[in-house]
């Protein structure tokens, strides 16, 4: 239920009255004295705030002069019920107005925004190195990302520039901190001697998920953006879809911060682009909902102002180029990840006690061309021989440890390289 309170000229009132009956709004009037204006307030289901302004401004009431929209518990007037029914089964999103405030209304104050952020990190953090599930849950529930991750899309489409600055601001100063913390955690962690330091990062259940963007969890960032939007947009509360979206960010970022501290930079690397990824899918899903849900082309964007098409314009651009660096940067990351399995692949053969007399001097990838997206079509090894190891053997027992690591099948060439060794006063 909502109260809504508006101003109207005298000369309008007549007018707004008639226009509210027949549409079966029940309100009462209230001179305002020493002025030219009375306030009108209308008990209404949230879902019919929108109609209300509607209404209003078919008659030429400037609701931006003076317009209060209040939480009610309940209402008993002639049309209450009739209006609970009428709007009961529909979606209606809210308006601008409203949008706007509940936006405003997820985020909090710097200070403990980043405490929260730096608490959810640490408790992310200890999750994933003991592979706690459920300690990583309790780090999504206290993570408060959420208002920053809606109020971009919120101020793009009611042209609020400042909103759309604060919120990128809290985003990256938010997951900052979050990599920062959980970096230092680890390192304390691993050099005090609390954990392995020869501890196997991927091995960890909690964390072999988030080395690199995939599939999965692109649609997990789409799903948790998509059903923020939709929730932002509604009367109900976010705080169980703030958990979702915090799902998709607080570990991921833990993760990055536990490759800085074992000095990893590919899983770093990949982990990062898989944190960004799953941000700009995110922010870039609360904002297709809003556009698609009508939010650019409504009035009422902002007090006092109209909606910068421009803006949207920019901040659309601005998502797609940020979206095409992530795309180079995922395939980077792929192609990182294949180079480290190949290069594990080739170690592993080499434990063969048929291959003692070997050493791998070097390995090299070859792809088919330039382009990141292109899988590897070749892998020469170097090696040094100390005996008669049969070297074709040898490359063929490589290529079927890559296939069986990467799915792919590679050629695999293995050439022999010839050292000469001396030391000092040999003639």
């Amino acid at each position: 239920m909502r109260l809504v309170h508006v101003t109207v000229p005298e000369e309008r009132r007549d007018a707004a009255r008639a226009a509210l009956k027949d549409e079966q709004f029940t309100f009462t009037v209230v001179p305002i004295v020493d002025d030219d204006l009375v306030m009108f307030e209308i008990p209404v289901p949230s879902n019919a705030v929108g109609d209300v302004l509607d209404v209003l401004e078919a008659v030429e009431v400037d609701v931006t002069d003076y317009t209060v929209v209040a939480s009610g518990e309940t209402a008993m007037t002639e049309t209450s019920e009739t209006l609970e029914r009428e709007y009961a089964g529909d979606y209606k999103p809210m308006t601008a107005v409203e949008l706007r405030t509940k936006a405003r209304d997820l985020s909090r104050d710097t200070a403990s925004y980043a405490a929260l952020m730096i608490l959810s990190a640490l408790i992310a953090t200890a999750g994933l190195l003991i592979s706690s599930p459920a300690i990583v849950v309790g780090s999504m529930v206290i993570a408060p990302i959420i208002g920053p991750a809606l109020t971009a899309s919120v101020g793009t489409v009611t042209g609020d520039r400042k909103m759309i600055a604060d919120s990128f601001w809290m985003q990256l100063y938010g997951l900052g901190l979050a990599i920062i913390a959980a970096a230092a955690l680890a390192a304390g962690f691993r050099f005090g001697g609390f954990v392995p330091t020869t501890i196997d990062l991927p091995a960890l259940d909690l964390f072999g998920v988030r080395l690199a963007p995939n599939m999965l969890s692109l649609v997990v960032a789409v799903a948790a953006g998509t059903s923020a939007g939709i929730g932002l947009t509604t009367k109900g509360p976010t705080s169980i879809i703030g958990v979702m979206i915090a799902a998709a960010l607080i570990p991921t970022a833990a993760a990055t911060g536990i490759s800085i501290a074992w000095i990893e930079p590919e899983l770093a690397i990949g982990t990062a682009v898989l944190l960004l990824a799953t941000l700009v899918v995110i922010n870039l899903a609360v904002f297709a909902v809003l556009l698609l849900l009508g939010y650019a082309s409504r009035g009422r964007t902002s007090p006092g102002g109209e909606l910068d098409r421009s803006l949207i314009a920019t901040s659309v651009l601005a998502i797609i180029v940020i979206a095409l660096t992530l795309s180079v940067g995922f395939a980077t990351v792929q192609q990182v990840g294949v180079d480290r399995e190949v290069a594990t692949s080739v170690e592993e053969t080499l434990e063969d006690p048929g291959y003692e007399d070997l050493t791998a001097v070097s390995v090299q990838t070859q792809y088919a061309d330039m382009s990141p997206y292109t899988g590897p079509r070749s892998v020469t090894v170097e090696v040094s021989e100390e005996g008669d190891a049969d070297t074709a053997a040898f490359a063929a027992d490589v290529a079927e440890t890559i296939e069986e690591r990467t799915g792919e099948a590679i050629d695999v060439r293995v050439e022999p390289v010839e050292y000469e060794s001396a030391s000092a006063g040999e003639q």
